[in-house]
């Protein structure tokens, strides 16, 4: 699903050709002139991100900062100004606004800082992530359940490492300093044993665990 971004501007000419260039991106984008029915938009959500003036949409824009960061604690708030003073900029970002573009801008310069906050917001909510389903098959962290079975906290923590970075690498001295809190020729001994209990719950799912010689191990998915 596309991510939707709000745009709160006065500006009517602008504001259309910068929502018509995120669609163009790949984003779902909606303009609104004014800065009450902007919060109303937000409310009735979700949004993923906001890019709004502060100047010019009917109410105090340092306000609607204000406001928005109290409703929206994580959305991501980027704002778009004729207002390039030191202070001005000081005090958006004292407020709590991620970032702040003066305008006149380059169109490709304002989505690149735009996609730079977003891809942030989806490294965090993907550190969050505990529930994971491989092909169908649920493995659930908190409950360190995997399709229902009971696994070991250890076994449901080293999956855990590896189905976030699914497709990567992960360091063998990571995997031993988090989860053993010792790195020797012992722990990497059992850290192998834990490797094949997973790849036992893994064998239904199209799932595999490659060892990766002398730097850790790599979850892949076998199936096209």
């Amino acid at each position: 699903m596309s991510e939707r971004i709000l745009i709160i501007d006065g500006d009517v000419s602008l504001s259309t050709v910068l929502c018509d260039y995120l669609e163009s991106r790949g984003y779902q984008s909606r303009r609104v002139s004014d800065g009450k029915a902007g919060l109303e938009i937000l409310s009735a959500g979700p949004w993923d991100a906001l890019v709004t003036e502060i100047q010019g949409i009917g109410i105090n824009g340092y306000d609607l900062i204000k406001e928005v960061r109290h409703r929206f604690p994580t959305l991501p708030l980027i704002v778009l100004t004729t207002r390039a003073d030191r202070e001005d900029q000081m005090r958006a970002f004292q407020l709590g606004c991620d970032d702040y573009q003066t305008k006149p801008f380059t169109m490709d310069i304002l989505i690149c800082r735009i996609e730079a906050i977003l891809r942030r917001i989806r490294a965090f909510r993907e550190s969050k992530q505990r529930v994971f389903v491989l092909n169908g098959h649920t493995f659930d962290a908190t409950r360190q359940t995997f399709d229902g079975s009971h696994m070991s906290a250890r076994e449901s923590e080293l999956l855990l490492m590896l189905c976030r970075q699914e497709g990567e690498i992960v360091d063998k001295h990571k995997i031993l300093s988090a989860l053993w809190r010792e790195d020797n020729a012992f722990t990497a001994r059992s850290l192998g044993v834990y490797i094949n209990h997973l790849r036992g719950y893994l064998r239904p799912t199209g799932y595999e665990i490659f060892a990766v010689r002398y730097r850790g191990y790599k979850l892949v998915c076998n199936e096209n």
